[in-house]
């Protein structure tokens, strides 16, 4: 084991890809020259030139077409955005074409494509830079939805995305890039659709993705000093999404608790919630809580900010409340 940070890990996931295989290329926002925005990319422009590692104008519906369109003659190419929020300008061609052409040709097309960078909230960016993505694609049939919460979990499963044969999103988050753990030597990859067993437990089951399930670890050592066993389940992909691995810890906890830093209509939270009704209502010893930001736009207030997203005490009351404390 080695010890990196996150973007470190999304640099050489990248890297060792592209030693292997001439079709993937890089191509974003600064991606290049700066060694990208959060320096994700940092030396690939040296290692790789020009033509593999290319800044892109500001313009995130053109370069997603180009990725697009290149994956479809048989490249593979990674389109960082600098955020999903920007992904919005390009989202047509993510949703209309990368999704759709495999079945809209019979199968005479692949799009081999990852589309990446942070989503969701970072500090004092206000309403149009922190907003959470992940339903939104998963909503779309034809994509898949990663989102890692660490370097690990980063680097195996931006490798198994990159050589996947459908378009992948990729969700990062810029408060993780800094985040330091330990990263398996050698080449590995983890297989996407497949949720991850964080912590053992007996008496809860939390499930959360994303930066935001650091909240659910601290509130698992709180609850820990009363006694309170938590079982975390980090989902690691929203779509393909692990409902057994879920179900399977419902049904030894009796209880669920969701975390997830999004809006409360519509989001992850409540696709997870209709399968455990659907597959483990019986076994269920209180109602299903989940925890999720305020349904406003984010506020630029750092008071205010605080109080729109989840926290660890959040969880801690959501925990005593399905155990009727």
């Amino acid at each position: 084991m080695k010890t990196l940070q996150f973007r470190e890990a999304i640099c050489e996931a990248m890297s060792e890809e592209m030693r292997s295989d001439d079709s993937i290329y890089l191509m974003g926002e600064e991606v290049a020259e700066y060694n990208g925005a959060y320096k994700a990319s940092k030396g690939m422009l040296d290692e790789f030139g020009a033509e593999r590692v290319i800044d892109t104008p500001i313009s995130e519906l053109g370069f997603a077409g180009i990725g697009v369109g290149s994956a479809m003659l048989g490249n593979r190419p990674i389109i960082e955005f600098m955020t999903f929020n920007f992904a919005l300008v390009g989202i047509d061609q993510i949703i209309n074409n990368a999704a759709k052409i495999r079945q809209m040709s019979g199968g005479q097309f692949a799009c081999p494509i990852v589309f990446r960078g942070p989503t969701a909230s970072a500090g004092q960016l206000a309403a149009t830079h922190s907003q959470a993505f992940e339903s939104w694609y998963a909503n779309c049939p034809g994509l898949k939805v990663v989102v890692p919460s660490n370097p690990a979990d980063a680097k195996g499963l931006l490798k198994a995305s990159i050589r996947d044969d459908d378009p992948v999103i990729f969700m990062e988050s810029e408060q993780m890039y800094g985040d330091k753990g330990e990263v398996p030597e050698g080449d590995y990859t983890i297989p996407i659709g497949v949720a991850d067993i964080k912590r053992e437990g007996t008496d809860v089951t939390i499930v959360s993705f994303g930066k935001i399930i650091k909240e659910a670890y601290k509130a698992a050592d709180e609850l820990a000093k009363d006694d309170v066993s938590c079982e975390i389940i980090d989902l690691r992909t929203v779509r393909p999404m692990d409902i057994d691995t879920i179900v399977k810890s419902v049904k030894k906890t009796n209880r669920l608790v969701i975390l997830e830093e999004a809006w409360p209509f519509g989001n992850v939270s409540t696709e997870i919630i209709y399968h455990v009704q659907d597959k483990a209502f019986d076994y269920l010893d209180a109602p299903v809580v989940k925890i999720n930001t305020a349904d406003t736009p984010a506020p630029y207030s750092p008071v205010l900010l605080a109080e729109w997203l989840p926290n660890s005490g959040d969880v801690i009351k959501a925990v005593n409340k399905v155990l009727y404390k």
